[in-house]
């Protein structure tokens, strides 16, 4: 901009020239400029007016038009904004095979309190503790009348603790909507299902997640919004697993035993059927897990089924026999020297009876024979026999779908020696779960197969490795049956339903070494009907002890027989079993003709 000077020159000496005044002329200039100054400030207040207007008419218009738009629209509630991720509350429900609810989610509310905006904080903890006798009022006033804004006092209530939280009236006790886990049939299956719990945990939502059981092996698919809400299936029976349950307690209490465990499995499908482990507990109110040091076997969440590993006894003989006919060494009528006791070494190995000076391999399952079953393992050797036991599972964990599988590996001896695979063939050296002689069982049972355990519905049979032939199992089962027909298991016998199977007794190891004298786990490795198996079912019992004689009696014939022949007679109607019934004899009615 070119400013006018207030005294031009040129004026100036014009204007002395004429004698004129020079001031007149500055006075003159200056209220020029002046004008000029007055008409740019106008000009530009004038227009920050017309853009504030323009401003106020556009807010006025906008505002309007939502008003209109409010009045004319249905009322509804609006939604806060979350900050953060948000937190995934829904989780699938775990059914049985035909579809019976075993795990699902119910609805209910978390309850927490914000001191700032309590009236009276004695009152509300004096309250709180009438309703939850657990809490700790010294701890909950300090917390009410502290500096905190915010405390849990209860993670989960139910409807009626709610109610009477409401009724305290104080407003800074505040309730968070969320899910939590329920198991409708409390301790049913529980060692199966495992339980949940809460991950992340907000106001207004709780994340549940799987601790243990099918419920953390399968979390991620629990947990999956993609499934759509559906269920996880299982193979169990809700029905079948009622029954097990209440036939094993009442057997483990009626023969004194420290715990119990049974698997009932389908042996062309591998589906388990029933799994149970006593002591139990329920999944609603998960107990805590043992400390250290502390005996892990104790515990109701220890899972006998698959986290016991145990010398199973005479239950192995049969795999001797087994690989021994397979390999074509011995038949069912081979005599075997069973003079004993037999040497190897410094060891000696003795029958409980005195069986004679020889037996076919037949009677050798039958009488149950260590010596026996010894001299068989020692024609097949150490290194066949490892690789058999191998193919029937008992090498590895077992890959039943349940996370404690994953961590109950067989012990096995350090030198698979000519004297381990003695001591294995007649079931002491090798410790394996009940769930892995479940699996082997059902290889003879169904033909020479192997099936795995699988704890979820199947509904084609597998076709696993064939470990042995046809005929190899066929004359296996006929050696079983006469077990129960003849032999150490004649207790095991139920009418209507021909069952084989094989007892074992083995004596229970102390902690740090050796046997005790009076301990010993009992198991029946059974599988019926005999002449076409459908299901094996093993029970094991941990220091039984039947005392109506004169003196306790431990072995598996005396204790675990008796309650597996309990729960065939209960189960196999569920299971749909027909009984085979003898035709009646004559009455002595001779029909004529007239």
């Amino acid at each position: 901009m070119i400013r006018t000077p207030l005294r031009p020159l040129a004026r100036i000496l014009s204007a002395r020239a004429n004698g004129e005044n020079p001031d007149a002329i500055m006075r003159e200039n200056l209220r020029h400029r002046h004008a000029e100054m007055q008409d740019k400030a106008r000009s530009r207040a004038e227009g920050r007016l017309l853009v504030l207007g323009m401003f106020f008419f556009c807010a006025f218009t906008v505002i309007g038009g939502r008003m209109g738009l409010l009045s004319v629209s249905e009322a509804e509630e609006p939604l806060a904004s979350a900050i953060g991720t948000p937190i995934a509350a829904q989780r699938g429900d775990i059914v049985d095979r035909e579809g019976r609810i075993l795990a699902t989610n119910f609805e209910t509310h978390s309850l927490y309190a914000q001191p700032p905006f309590m009236i009276d904080p004695l009152a509300a903890a004096e309250g709180l503790v009438k309703i939850f006798p657990d809490l700790d009022r010294d701890r909950l006033i300090k917390d009410f009348t502290g500096k905190r804004k915010f405390v849990w006092i209860k993670k989960k209530i139910s409807p009626e603790q709610k109610q009477a939280v409401h009724d305290i009236g104080d407003p800074g006790l505040l309730f968070g909507p969320r899910e939590m886990r329920l198991y409708p049939n409390g301790s049913l299956a529980a060692h199966v299902l495992g339980g949940a719990s809460f991950g992340k945990e907000g106001v207004d939502a709780a994340e549940v997640i799987g601790v243990a059981g099918v419920e953390k092996q399968f979390d991620n698919y629990l947990r999956d919004p993609a499934n759509g809400g559906k269920p996880l299936t299982l193979s169990l029976d809700l029905t079948v697993q009622a029954a097990a349950e209440r036939v094993l307690y009442g057997g483990m209490k009626l023969m004194n035993a420290r715990g119990a465990t049974s698997i009932l499995m389908d042996v062309h499908t591998g589906e388990v059927i029933s799994l149970v482990s006593l002591p139990d507990f329920d999944p609603n109110d998960r107990p805590a897990p043992p400390t250290s040091g502390f005996d892990p076997s104790v515990s109701p969440l220890f899972n006998r089924a698959v986290q016991g590993v145990y010398e199973l006894g005479s239950t192995f003989k049969i795999f001797a026999v087994a690989q021994a006919m397979d390999l074509g060494l011995v038949g069912p009528e081979t005599v075997i020297d069973t003079r004993g006791p037999l040497r190897w070494g410094k060891f000696r190995i003795r029958d409980f009876h005195n069986y004679g000076k020889e037996l076919s391999v037949t009677k050798i399952i039958v009488k149950s024979s260590n010596i026996g079953t010894a001299r068989i393992a020692q024609q097949i050797g150490a290194d066949r026999q490892r690789e058999f036991l191998s193919h029937l599972g008992f090498l590895d964990p077992t890959p039943v779908e349940i996370v404690e599988a994953s961590g109950a590996s067989p012990l096995l001896p350090k030198n698979w020696s000519e004297l381990s695979a003695m001591t294995i063939s007649y079931g002491h050296g090798l410790s394996a779960s009940p769930m892995h002689l479940a699996s082997a069982y059902a290889a003879i049972a169904n033909g020479g197969r192997y099936v795995a355990p699988t704890l979820l519905r199947q509904d084609m049979p597998q076709e696993g490795p064939q470990v042995m032939s046809p005929e190899t199992a066929a004359a296996s089962r006929n050696m079983l049956r006469l077990v129960v027909s003849e032999g150490t298991a004649s207790f095991g016998d139920v009418p209507g339903y021909a069952v084989a199977g094989k007892t074992g007794t083995a004596d229970k190891p102390k902690p740090r070494g050796g046997y005790y004298d009076d301990k010993v786990i009992a198991t029946f490795a059974s599988m019926f009907p005999a002449h076409d198996p459908r299901y094996v079912l093993i029970v094991t019992l941990d220091e039984p002890s039947e005392n109506s004689g004169s003196e306790p009696r431990r072995t598996a014939g005396w204790t675990a027989v008796p309650v597996a022949a309990e729960m065939i007679a209960r189960v196999a109607p569920l299971l749909g079993l027909r009984p085979d019934i003898e035709p009646r004899a004559p009455a002595g009615i001779t029909l004529t003709s007239n």
